[in-house]
């Protein structure tokens, strides 16, 4: 059993990595790296957050510059939450983030992986930051 939480979860996706893939390069490994590292804290905060009746909720640092003018600790559930809303709405600002905020690519790996121009990434990636924080904080839109 590994102690350090942060390193069992990098065992973790190196272990479930799927074996018979075809690698497209760098960004395609990290593409898929991303979407598991998601998976593996959002099942570990969702286990530490029903222990003993909802005791112990896993916390995490975040990139200030994801979460502008909050405080730099956001629950990584209601992050996977508004994810999935996200990727409701729109599938590829859900991916932007995930890539970027997940997997560590750059714009410009992230623009490669989506087979989009780093212009649009940049434009996903502020939209998106803004309408993250709009949904975690719980503030709704006036729709009229």
């Amino acid at each position: 059993m590994v102690a350090d939480p942060a390193t069992g979860s990098l065992l973790s996706v190196n272990v479930g990595l799927p074996r018979e893939v075809s690698w497209q390069g760098r960004t395609h490994f990290f593409a898929v790296c991303a979407r598991m590292m998601r998976r593996i804290l959002t099942d570990f905060a969702r286990s530490r957050r029903y222990l003993k009746r909802g005791g112990c909720a896993a916390h995490l640092s975040f990139d200030e510059e994801l979460f502008p003018g909050s405080e730099p600790h956001a629950d990584i559930v209601a992050l996977d939450d508004a994810l999935n809303a996200l990727a409701d709405l729109d599938r590829r600002k859900s991916q932007v983030v995930e890539l970027r905020f997940f997997g560590g690519l750059s714009v410009e790996e992230t623009a490669h992986v989506l087979g989009v121009s780093v212009e649009t990434v940049q434009r996903d990636w502020r939209l998106s930051k803004v309408w993250l924080l709009r949904e975690m904080s719980g503030e709704k839109r006036d729709e009229s």
